[in-house]
């Protein structure tokens, strides 16, 4: 479902389509948000939380907090998450499964997204929900997120998030991951909303295409002002969240930007223009950037090569 041909964020303009995608997930954002506005918010607190920061400042309404998803908020990709309970659930067949273990698996080794591997994904998540209603995926959503996603929150980004919403701001997820898995997530978080590709439907069925196209990169950025210009708020008292330098567009419009388990490249470019940073990842390495905690190394490696070995075999 991602464009073909990324380019770095700093040399890629927003395109007509990354407008629209930007719009739509802000309106699909907004609808969303103003449904759910007497949802709980969940509480919590837990010995990763940062200390507590200068920003954000309590009782600014025209302040607002962005928050990108995969490996900010949770480990791992949602799209991923989504495809396994999917799987469990007979909506596609085992070979799906393994691409779609590969990709997670380059995802946590790399500590980046592929561009062709975040687009294989999507592409075969609308082949998938062709046809099926928007109702029960949002049911199996709810489902699949107490299964595979609850247990991969980043305790430090949460309480970051905490810290906006106590402060009385808005606090919305922006990512790639479809609107409604998003918008799950941000209401199971207490979150204001979510940002994220919206996938075309016609009375209430999934069409397998795109409006626009998928919210990555400067269609975040496309996103979040178009948000922020309903939403009336001022970007340069906003902060943005994010771990990949494909977000840099998003993080550059607000005046508070956080790297948050950066990949490499955010982290040379937010340590070049003293934007702060926060690691949330056990057993990093300095030097090596989005390696899984030692205790974890065993069973990916295994699931790696078991997934190598069945994609080889269905060649």
């Amino acid at each position: 479902m991602a464009a073909l041909g990324w380019l770095t964020p700093r040399r890629r303009s927003a395109t007509a389509r990354s407008v629209l995608a930007g719009e739509a997930a802000a309106e699909a954002a907004r609808k969303t948000s103003a449904a759910d506005d007497d949802a709980a918010l969940l509480t919590g607190t837990s010995e990763e939380a940062p200390e507590e920061p200068m920003f954000p400042v309590a009782g600014d309404v025209r302040a607002a907090a962005f928050f990108d998803l995969d490996n900010t908020v949770m480990q791992g990709a949602a799209i991923f998450h989504f495809g396994r309970g999917l799987y469990k659930r007979k909506f596609f067949e085992r070979r799906e499964l393994t691409r779609f273990a590969w990709q997670q698996a380059w995802f946590r080794l790399a500590g980046v997204e592929d561009p062709e591997h975040m687009q294989d994904a999507r592409d075969s998540a609308l082949s998938i929900v062709k046809g099926h209603r928007v109702s029960e995926l949002m049911s199996i959503g709810e489902e699949i997120y107490d299964e595979y996603m609850a247990d991969r929150i980043w305790p430090g980004t949460r309480a970051l998030a905490q810290a906006h919403l106590d402060a009385g701001q808005k606090v919305w997820l922006v990512t790639a991951a479809p609107v409604e898995t998003a918008t799950i997530i941000a209401r199971r978080l207490g979150l204001t909303g979510a940002l994220g590709t919206v996938a075309e439907s016609v009375d209430g069925v999934y069409t397998g295409r795109l409006v626009g196209e998928p919210l990555h990169g400067p269609a975040k950025a496309e996103a979040v002002r178009a948000l922020a210009a309903a939403e009336d708020l001022d970007l340069d008292r906003c902060a943005a969240y994010s771990d990949s330098h494909n977000d840099i567009p998003m993080l550059s419009l607000v005046g508070h930007p956080y790297a948050i388990n950066p990949d490499t490249k955010l982290r040379k470019h937010a340590r070049a223009r003293d934007w702060r940073l926060r690691d949330y990842r056990t057993g990093r390495k300095a030097a090596k950037v989005g390696i899984p905690a030692a205790a974890g190394v065993g069973a990916l490696a295994g699931g790696t090569a078991a997934a190598l070995a069945l994609h080889r075999r269905r060649r």
